[in-house]
């Protein structure tokens, strides 16, 4: 059964840095499109990146320039490194993959991250 896993997160200062991880199985990686949402309390799950089989990558602009996305296809694994995390970073982030051939999406459980003095 194919299932992502998010690993990484937790409490962090401003300023601080976080590396989640998502370990993806039962998947082909280049037949996906792989990237992380997010949701805070109250609002819309929103994306925050997402990377290509073909290497290219979106960053949202919020945290353009602070997080990078990047893909280990031998681990099937993707990761998030957080840099510079503001008070406003704070929210469940969601690694997902969306196949190419169907657009079909599926979703990890989700871990928290939270910025915070």
């Amino acid at each position: 059964q194919a299932q992502l896993v998010e690993s990484g997160g937790g409490l962090v200062q401003p300023g601080g840095s976080l590396k989640l991880s998502c370990v993806l199985s039962g998947f082909t990686l280049e037949n996906y499109a792989i990237g992380w949402f997010r949701q805070a309390p109250g609002k819309e799950r929103e994306l925050v990146a997402v990377i290509f089989s073909n290497g290219n990558i979106n960053v949202a602009d919020p945290v353009k320039g602070r997080f990078t996305i990047s893909r280990d296809n031998a681990k099937n694994t993707v990761y998030l490194q957080m840099n510079s995390l503001k008070p406003e970073d704070t929210a469940v982030y969601f690694c997902y993959a969306r196949k190419y051939s169907n657009s079909y999406v599926t979703w990890g459980q989700g871990t928290q991250v939270t910025v915070s003095s």
